[in-house]
């Protein structure tokens, strides 16, 4: 069996600790490089202090003399930690399994540039169960497609920056996709004042940062005389960061492209 050496980006974040951790105990694979922010006070320390083990990998924040080392990079940091981080391997040959959010279009388009030369797999949430909620927001979306009203109701801890959740976004787009609307042009992101009636065609957005909620998105299918909630509840970033595994298994034999978790899982 051959062993992948991954590389983790933001390797001392909440979710850099859940990848440090699975990846270490994976039998296919090995942590080759940990990435972290100049002047991080990890820099130069064992990986392994961060998850109470001993890795023999150094925390790094000059990383382009050893990225080649490793097969993939997984990134859940920031959009311009990200891109940054995407020059690199795509100079390297490196594949990247990417669930940093907050992109906007034009950086969307930078990823998809750089799928070219290598394989990504590029998804707003890794959770296996999170996209079985796509598929069953798609489907539901088709059958409910004249008389009911949508809103995407998301909750997050207090230190998330960016609202609406990626998550969320991605479940308005599988729903705008299904019912044929342009979700740039039918979403309201929030309500206040006086706002008039509800126009039908709309998708609402409706966002929470409380506490240390990890992630709750629920979709709402409001009918005459019926509601219809689809939804999920994350309590762990472990669910993430196994679904990161195995969009990591799933680019093995990719030598470029882009693609998400909806492909990694089959639900196409």
């Amino acid at each position: 069996m051959t062993t992948l050496n991954i590389a983790i980006a933001g390797s001392a974040g909440r979710m850099g600790r859940a990848l440090l951790e699975v990846v270490t105990q994976a039998s296919d694979m090995q942590l080759s490089v940990a990435l972290e922010r100049a002047g991080s006070p990890y820099a130069d320390k064992d990986a392994g202090e961060l998850i109470g083990a001993t890795t023999g990998v150094t925390v790094v924040s000059d990383f382009a003399a050893v990225l080649p080392a490793s097969n993939t990079l997984i990134d859940f940091t920031r959009p311009e930690a990200t891109l940054a981080h995407l020059e690199v391997c795509r100079s390297a040959g490196v594949k990247m399994v990417i669930g940093t959010t907050g992109f906007s279009s034009e950086e969307k388009a930078v990823l998809k540039a750089a799928s070219e030369d290598i394989a990504i797999v590029f998804a707003p949430n890794m959770s296996v169960g999170v996209n079985v909620t796509f598929k069953l927001l798609e489907v539901a979306a088709k059958v409910l497609n004249e008389g009911y009203d949508i809103e995407i109701i998301e909750s997050h801890h207090r230190h998330k920056i960016d609202a609406p959740s990626g998550t969320a976004l991605r479940m308005g787009e599988v729903i705008a996709d299904a019912l044929d609307r342009n979700l740039e042009k039918v979403a309201i992101y929030g309500r206040e004042g006086v706002t008039g009636e509800r126009k039908s065609e709309t998708i609402g957005f409706s966002t929470i940062r409380a506490g240390d909620i990890v992630g709750e998105h629920m979709a709402m299918f409001a009918g005459t005389g019926e509601r219809i909630e689809i939804s999920h509840k994350a309590t762990s970033r472990m669910t993430f960061a196994m679904g990161a595994l195995r969009a990591v298994r799933y680019l093995i034999d990719k030598p470029n492209g882009l693609f998400d978790m909806q492909d990694v899982l089959g639900l196409r």
